[in-house]
Protein backbone atom coordinates (compact mmCIF):
# COMPACT_ATOMS: atom_id res chain seq x y z
CA UNK A 1 0.00 0.00 0.00
CA UNK A 2 3.02 2.20 0.31
CA UNK A 3 3.59 2.73 -3.38
CA UNK A 4 0.36 4.05 -3.99
CA UNK A 5 0.24 6.51 -1.38
CA UNK A 6 3.65 7.64 -2.32
CA UNK A 7 2.48 8.36 -5.79
CA UNK A 8 0.04 10.04 -4.50
CA UNK A 9 2.12 12.46 -2.43
CA UNK A 10 4.60 12.62 -5.34
CA UNK A 11 1.43 14.39 -7.37
CA UNK A 12 0.01 16.22 -4.80
CA UNK A 13 3.17 18.25 -3.76
CA UNK A 14 2.89 20.24 -6.75
CA UNK A 15 0.47 21.75 -9.09
CA UNK A 16 2.52 21.65 -11.58
CA UNK A 17 2.61 17.83 -11.67
CA UNK A 18 -1.04 17.62 -11.51
CA UNK A 19 -1.77 20.64 -14.54
CA UNK A 20 0.88 18.80 -17.24
CA UNK A 21 -0.61 15.28 -16.70
CA UNK A 22 -3.88 16.69 -17.12
CA UNK A 23 -2.41 19.08 -20.39
CA UNK A 24 -0.51 16.23 -22.23
CA UNK A 25 -3.60 13.32 -21.11
CA UNK A 26 -5.98 15.76 -23.11
CA UNK A 27 -3.80 15.82 -25.98
CA UNK A 28 0.28 16.09 -27.28
CA UNK A 29 2.02 19.22 -25.76
CA UNK A 30 5.29 20.48 -26.89
CA UNK A 31 7.44 22.10 -23.35
CA UNK A 32 7.38 25.21 -25.00
CA UNK A 33 3.32 24.95 -24.99
CA UNK A 34 3.18 23.86 -21.41
CA UNK A 35 5.41 26.41 -20.32
CA UNK A 36 3.18 29.02 -21.71
CA UNK A 37 0.10 27.13 -20.01
CA UNK A 38 1.64 26.29 -16.80
CA UNK A 39 3.74 29.24 -16.22
CA UNK A 40 6.39 26.97 -15.00
CA UNK A 41 9.82 26.99 -16.19
CA UNK A 42 11.76 25.10 -18.36
CA UNK A 43 13.97 23.29 -15.83
CA UNK A 44 10.60 22.85 -13.92
CA UNK A 45 9.21 21.29 -16.54
CA UNK A 46 12.37 19.06 -17.90
CA UNK A 47 12.16 17.62 -14.25
CA UNK A 48 8.40 16.55 -14.12
CA UNK A 49 8.11 15.27 -17.47
CA UNK A 50 11.65 13.24 -16.90
CA UNK A 51 9.83 11.52 -13.33
CA UNK A 52 6.53 11.17 -15.71
CA UNK A 53 8.70 9.11 -17.93
CA UNK A 54 10.17 7.37 -15.18
CA UNK A 55 6.62 6.19 -14.38
CA UNK A 56 5.90 5.32 -18.15
CA UNK A 57 3.23 8.07 -17.44
CA UNK A 58 4.39 9.49 -20.55
CA UNK A 59 5.97 9.55 -24.17
CA UNK A 60 7.58 11.66 -26.47
CA UNK A 61 5.77 11.35 -29.93
CA UNK A 62 6.98 13.52 -33.22
CA UNK A 63 3.74 16.13 -32.20
CA UNK A 64 5.20 16.57 -28.32
CA UNK A 65 4.62 15.03 -25.19
CA UNK A 66 1.26 12.75 -24.95
CA UNK A 67 0.38 10.13 -21.60
CA UNK A 68 0.52 6.79 -21.85
CA UNK A 69 -2.81 4.72 -21.47
CA UNK A 70 -1.49 4.22 -18.09
CA UNK A 71 -0.54 7.93 -17.58
CA UNK A 72 -4.51 8.74 -19.23
CA UNK A 73 -5.50 6.35 -16.04
CA UNK A 74 -3.65 8.39 -13.16
CA UNK A 75 -4.83 11.78 -14.37
CA UNK A 76 -8.63 10.13 -14.64
CA UNK A 77 -7.98 9.40 -11.37
CA UNK A 78 -6.90 12.55 -10.30
CA UNK A 79 -9.56 14.61 -12.29
CA UNK A 80 -12.05 12.70 -10.30
CA UNK A 81 -10.18 12.82 -6.81
CA UNK A 82 -9.98 16.56 -7.60
CA UNK A 83 -13.67 16.87 -8.36
CA UNK A 84 -14.86 14.93 -5.19
CA UNK A 85 -12.76 17.29 -2.95
CA UNK A 86 -14.29 20.25 -4.79
CA UNK A 87 -17.69 19.07 -3.70
CA UNK A 88 -16.91 18.16 0.07
CA UNK A 89 -15.32 21.44 0.48
CA UNK A 90 -18.88 23.14 -0.80
CA UNK A 91 -20.85 20.93 1.12
CA UNK A 92 -18.66 20.85 4.24
CA UNK A 93 -20.45 23.27 6.20
CA UNK A 94 -23.75 22.07 5.67
CA UNK A 95 -23.38 18.05 5.12
CA UNK A 96 -24.31 17.64 9.01
CA UNK A 97 -28.34 19.44 8.78
CA UNK A 98 -28.74 16.75 4.81
CA UNK A 99 -30.59 14.07 5.06
CA UNK A 100 -28.80 11.94 3.56
CA UNK A 101 -30.79 8.65 3.34
CA UNK A 102 -33.45 10.58 1.26
CA UNK A 103 -31.35 12.12 -1.06
CA UNK A 104 -31.80 9.75 -4.17
CA UNK A 105 -28.65 11.05 -5.90
CA UNK A 106 -25.11 10.78 -5.84
CA UNK A 107 -23.74 13.28 -4.01
CA UNK A 108 -20.71 14.30 -6.70
CA UNK A 109 -23.97 16.04 -8.54
CA UNK A 110 -23.74 18.88 -6.67
CA UNK A 111 -20.09 19.54 -7.60
CA UNK A 112 -21.62 22.60 -9.42
CA UNK A 113 -24.41 23.64 -7.30
CA UNK A 114 -24.37 26.87 -5.10
CA UNK A 115 -24.78 26.76 -1.80
CA UNK A 116 -26.48 29.66 -0.07
CA UNK A 117 -25.69 30.48 4.02
CA UNK A 118 -26.71 32.56 6.43
CA UNK A 119 -24.47 35.75 6.69
CA UNK A 120 -24.55 38.85 9.91
CA UNK A 121 -25.20 40.77 6.73
CA UNK A 122 -27.58 38.48 5.17
CA UNK A 123 -29.59 36.09 7.40
CA UNK A 124 -31.98 35.53 5.25
CA UNK A 125 -29.62 34.46 2.35
CA UNK A 126 -30.87 30.70 1.69
CA UNK A 127 -34.31 31.38 1.77
CA UNK A 128 -33.85 34.70 -0.52
CA UNK A 129 -31.82 32.69 -3.46
CA UNK A 130 -35.05 30.47 -3.53
CA UNK A 131 -37.83 33.62 -3.20
CA UNK A 132 -35.44 34.77 -6.19
CA UNK A 133 -35.72 31.37 -8.04
CA UNK A 134 -39.82 31.70 -7.71
CA UNK A 135 -39.84 35.03 -9.36
CA UNK A 136 -38.11 34.58 -12.83
CA UNK A 137 -39.94 30.94 -13.13
CA UNK A 138 -42.57 30.11 -14.99
CA UNK A 139 -43.72 26.85 -13.64
CA UNK A 140 -42.36 25.69 -10.53
CA UNK A 141 -43.22 22.42 -8.02
CA UNK A 142 -42.88 21.87 -4.58
CA UNK A 143 -42.97 19.19 -1.99
CA UNK A 144 -42.39 20.58 1.87
CA UNK A 145 -43.02 19.99 5.29
CA UNK A 146 -43.27 24.06 5.84
CA UNK A 147 -44.45 26.81 3.97
CA UNK A 148 -43.20 30.01 4.80
CA UNK A 149 -44.83 33.80 5.01
CA UNK A 150 -42.65 35.28 2.02
CA UNK A 151 -43.13 31.98 -0.26
CA UNK A 152 -46.58 31.66 0.07
CA UNK A 153 -46.88 35.43 -0.70
CA UNK A 154 -44.66 35.03 -3.63
CA UNK A 155 -46.60 32.40 -5.43
CA UNK A 156 -49.69 34.02 -5.13
CA UNK A 157 -48.42 36.91 -6.50
CA UNK A 158 -46.61 35.42 -9.57
CA UNK A 159 -49.89 33.19 -10.12
CA UNK A 160 -52.16 35.74 -9.87
CA UNK A 161 -50.19 38.19 -12.29
CA UNK A 162 -50.03 35.15 -14.74
CA UNK A 163 -46.62 34.41 -14.74
CA UNK A 164 -46.21 30.88 -12.53
CA UNK A 165 -47.84 27.92 -13.16
CA UNK A 166 -47.70 26.33 -9.11
CA UNK A 167 -48.23 23.05 -8.35
CA UNK A 168 -46.78 21.66 -4.67
CA UNK A 169 -47.34 19.12 -2.11
CA UNK A 170 -47.60 20.12 1.20
CA UNK A 171 -47.15 17.61 4.44
CA UNK A 172 -50.31 18.18 6.90
CA UNK A 173 -48.39 19.18 9.47
CA UNK A 174 -47.59 22.09 7.15
CA UNK A 175 -51.47 23.13 6.13
CA UNK A 176 -52.50 22.88 9.74
CA UNK A 177 -49.45 25.68 10.92
CA UNK A 178 -50.31 27.95 8.44
CA UNK A 179 -54.62 27.13 9.35
CA UNK A 180 -53.34 28.70 13.11
CA UNK A 181 -52.30 32.15 11.63
CA UNK A 182 -54.91 33.83 10.26
CA UNK A 183 -53.35 36.43 7.40
CA UNK A 184 -51.22 32.94 6.13
CA UNK A 185 -54.05 31.03 5.94
CA UNK A 186 -56.40 33.65 3.64
CA UNK A 187 -53.30 33.88 1.52
CA UNK A 188 -53.99 29.94 0.53
CA UNK A 189 -56.77 29.61 0.29
CA UNK A 190 -56.51 32.72 -2.23
CA UNK A 191 -53.59 30.64 -3.82
CA UNK A 192 -55.71 27.56 -3.89
CA UNK A 193 -58.32 29.22 -5.47
CA UNK A 194 -56.61 30.25 -8.15
CA UNK A 195 -56.63 28.52 -11.94
CA UNK A 196 -52.88 28.52 -12.09
CA UNK A 197 -52.35 26.83 -9.15
CA UNK A 198 -53.10 23.17 -7.73
CA UNK A 199 -52.18 22.06 -4.07
CA UNK A 200 -52.24 18.66 -2.57
CA UNK A 201 -51.84 17.46 1.24
CA UNK A 202 -49.95 14.19 1.63
CA UNK A 203 -51.12 12.70 5.17
CA UNK A 204 -47.57 11.61 6.32
CA UNK A 205 -44.39 13.24 7.14
CA UNK A 206 -42.65 15.35 4.36
CA UNK A 207 -38.95 15.11 5.12
CA UNK A 208 -37.29 17.51 2.38
CA UNK A 209 -38.39 21.25 1.29
CA UNK A 210 -37.81 21.15 -1.98
CA UNK A 211 -38.55 23.51 -5.31
CA UNK A 212 -37.85 22.93 -9.06
CA UNK A 213 -38.30 25.67 -10.68
CA UNK A 214 -37.87 25.74 -14.47
CA UNK A 215 -34.74 23.18 -14.69
CA UNK A 216 -33.36 24.39 -11.81
CA UNK A 217 -33.78 22.79 -8.22
CA UNK A 218 -33.44 24.05 -4.69
CA UNK A 219 -33.09 22.21 -1.13
CA UNK A 220 -33.60 24.05 1.78
CA UNK A 221 -31.44 22.11 4.13
CA UNK A 222 -32.70 22.73 8.27
CA UNK A 223 -31.42 21.83 11.59
CA UNK A 224 -33.18 19.34 14.05
CA UNK A 225 -34.82 22.50 15.45
CA UNK A 226 -36.28 23.65 12.10
CA UNK A 227 -33.98 26.38 11.52
CA UNK A 228 -32.83 27.08 7.97
CA UNK A 229 -29.24 26.35 7.47
CA UNK A 230 -28.84 26.26 3.51
CA UNK A 231 -30.39 25.87 0.64
CA UNK A 232 -28.60 24.39 -2.23
CA UNK A 233 -29.04 25.28 -6.42
CA UNK A 234 -28.49 22.65 -9.11
CA UNK A 235 -29.25 22.79 -12.20
CA UNK A 236 -27.55 18.79 -12.77
CA UNK A 237 -29.94 16.26 -14.21
CA UNK A 238 -29.77 13.57 -11.80
CA UNK A 239 -30.96 15.73 -9.24
CA UNK A 240 -33.70 17.36 -11.23
CA UNK A 241 -34.67 13.33 -12.04
CA UNK A 242 -34.59 13.06 -8.60
CA UNK A 243 -36.70 15.99 -7.78
CA UNK A 244 -39.12 15.18 -10.44
CA UNK A 245 -39.63 11.51 -9.42
CA UNK A 246 -39.97 12.09 -5.79
CA UNK A 247 -42.56 14.82 -6.47
CA UNK A 248 -44.37 12.75 -8.42
CA UNK A 249 -44.57 10.46 -5.90
CA UNK A 250 -45.90 12.57 -3.26
CA UNK A 251 -48.43 13.93 -5.88
CA UNK A 252 -49.77 10.68 -6.12
CA UNK A 253 -50.11 9.88 -2.96
CA UNK A 254 -51.53 13.00 -1.95
CA UNK A 255 -55.27 14.33 -1.96
CA UNK A 256 -56.53 17.64 -3.20
CA UNK A 257 -56.27 20.39 -0.55
CA UNK A 258 -59.68 21.18 1.00
CA UNK A 259 -59.60 23.99 3.51
CA UNK A 260 -62.57 22.97 4.99
CA UNK A 261 -61.00 19.80 6.10
CA UNK A 262 -58.82 22.46 8.66
CA UNK A 263 -61.08 24.50 9.70
CA UNK A 264 -62.96 24.00 12.87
Amino acid sequence: MDAPIEEIEFLARSKNRVEVLRLVAAEPHTRASLARTTGASQATLGRILEDFADRSWVRRDPDGYVATATGELVADAVADLLSVLETENLLRDVVGYLPESELGFDLRELADATVAVPTPTHPSAPLQRVIDAMERAGTLRAFSHALNEQSLSTALSRVQSGGLVFKTVLSESAIEALAAEDALWSRLRDLAAEDGAEIRVRRADIPLAVTVADGTVSILVRDADGVLRASLHTDAEAVRAWADDRFERYWEEAVPFDPATFER
